[in-house]
């Protein structure tokens, strides 16, 4: 009795010896705070107020370039997307995101216009589908509703910033925290940066995080001087009247030095584990647009000066590095793709068709059309056609292969059987769109 005792004995120590060392540690992890589903890549999606492609560095459009070196640096690691269609003002843009819809699906047109609370937000979709794996969080410009805790009614955990288009005042504004409005007295890209690292830090599993900056929209002003590289310009409201160019660069390079603060306040694990994108929310102020742009051709306009914004996705699960992309991309297409990313299967859902795959391969599936629209007009392109119709009858038709900025309407002229053909087809699709 007592060998067996004294054998039974020696097994129990010899097995819990030999039991697995992750074991013990997983045991010892459960009684921290440590972070849910760590695998899930974070997501920072980073929209930049009124900038086309003439401004911002790596695209040919403009000669006046913003000095952007942290976003040259998610340039040289990811994707450079070449054509990427927003809305032509930002409420319609910003909406389109948020719900994968057309503005004709959701009511949201033009400026001003308020999104229902009903719609589903790509938050909330999120979390519906991933059984709130995500943490989620909106800082800066809302611009989709009056309401200011409509974000937080359509899903999103937290909310800080402003709810209308812009400030007037960069260094004095009103900010919104939990539904109560403060003004502000710290610059604007600065402050809400800084409450975006702050809620990044407190997150105990993974985030999507949008910073919508309101930079560079107007009012035209000098950004703080360590933030930029336009050298000592004069604050005088006459001199920035009369060339508001470096200061409109002053506040994009503003925005990309915090935007580098934000990214590099993230450890190197978590860096490694999230994904960025940059986007433009439609184009540049006709006061500080560049050739081959024009005022005519600028925010506000279907053209592409109005439409085409640019967009950089670099990070976790991006192995196409430094390569620039052609495709036909929606800003709708953020829906999905966003979906996607956090491991939501469906490639395609309402409006919104996802471009997932173009982050690890070149020959993945592309759209055949993008689309956009304001309240009097809309425009649809293919890879080759774009076409413009206005309420009043008026068409237009361009070759964006052969005339890239749209100066010969080819409806000004005998159309061959391939313009016609593509013009069929355009409308075809847009009928099908609108209806």
């Amino acid at each position: 009795m007592r060998v067996s005792l004294i054998i039974s004995l020696l097994l129990s120590i010899l097995l819990f010896n030999c039991s697995s060392p992750s074991e013990n540690r997983d045991n010892e992890v459960d009684d921290i705070d440590t972070p849910v589903n760590a695998s899930k890549p974070n997501i920072l999606l980073v929209i930049a107020d009124d900038v086309s492609k003439d401004a911002i560095p790596n695209y040919s459009e403009g000669i006046s370039k913003a000095n952007m070196p942290n976003l040259q640096s998610l340039m040289n690691s990811g994707i450079t997307f070449d054509n990427v269609w927003t809305y032509a003002v930002c409420s319609p843009t910003r909406a389109s995101i948020i719900t994968g819809k057309y503005g004709n699906n959701t009511g949201v047109i033009e400026v001003g216009d308020q999104i229902s609370t009903s719609e589903t937000s790509i938050q909330k979709y999120i979390s519906n589908n991933t059984n709130a794996a995500y943490a989620s969080a909106i800082f800066g410009k809302w611009h989709i509703s009056n309401d200011t805790n409509d974000a937080e009614t359509m899903g999103v955990d937290y909310f800080a910033g402003i709810k209308s288009g812009g400030v007037q005042d960069y260094y004095s504004w009103p900010l919104i925290e939990d539904g109560v409005s403060a003004t502000n007295t710290d610059y604007m890209t600065t402050k809400l940066t800084d409450l975006a690292i702050d809620w990044k830090a407190a997150q105990t599993k993974p985030w999507f995080l949008w910073v919508a900056y309101t930079a560079p929209h107007t009012p035209f002003h000098l950004a703080p001087n360590n933030l930029h590289s336009q050298g000592n310009l004069s604050t005088d409201q006459t001199t920035i009247d009369a060339n508001p160019l470096p200061y409109y660069l002053s506040a994009l390079e503003a925005l990309d030095t915090e935007m580098g603060r934000l990214i590099n306040s993230m450890s190197d694990e978590e860096k490694a584990n999230t994904i960025i994108i940059f986007i433009g929310d439609n184009g540049t102020p006709g006061q500080v647009v560049q050739s081959p742009y024009g005022r005519r051709t600028a925010k506000g306009s279907l053209y592409q000066g109005g439409v085409n914004v640019p967009m950089i996705i670099s990070g976790l699960g991006v192995n196409r590095m430094g390569v620039r992309e052609t495709a036909l991309i929606n800003s709708t297409d953020l829906y999905t793709t966003i979906g996607n990313i956090t491991g939501v299967s469906t490639s395609e859902l309402h409006n919104s068709k996802s471009f997932y795959d173009l982050f690890t391969d070149a020959n993945a599936t592309k759209r055949e059309y993008v689309y956009s629209e304001k309240e009097d007009a809309y425009t649809i392109r293919n890879a080759t056609y774009k076409y413009i119709k206005y309420d009043d009858g008026t068409e237009e038709l361009y070759n964006l292969a052969t005339d890239a900025y749209e100066s010969s309407n080819l409806i000004n002229s005998t159309l061959s059987t391939d313009e016609t053909n593509a013009k069929t087809a355009l409308i075809a699709e847009a009928t099908k769109i609108r209806n």
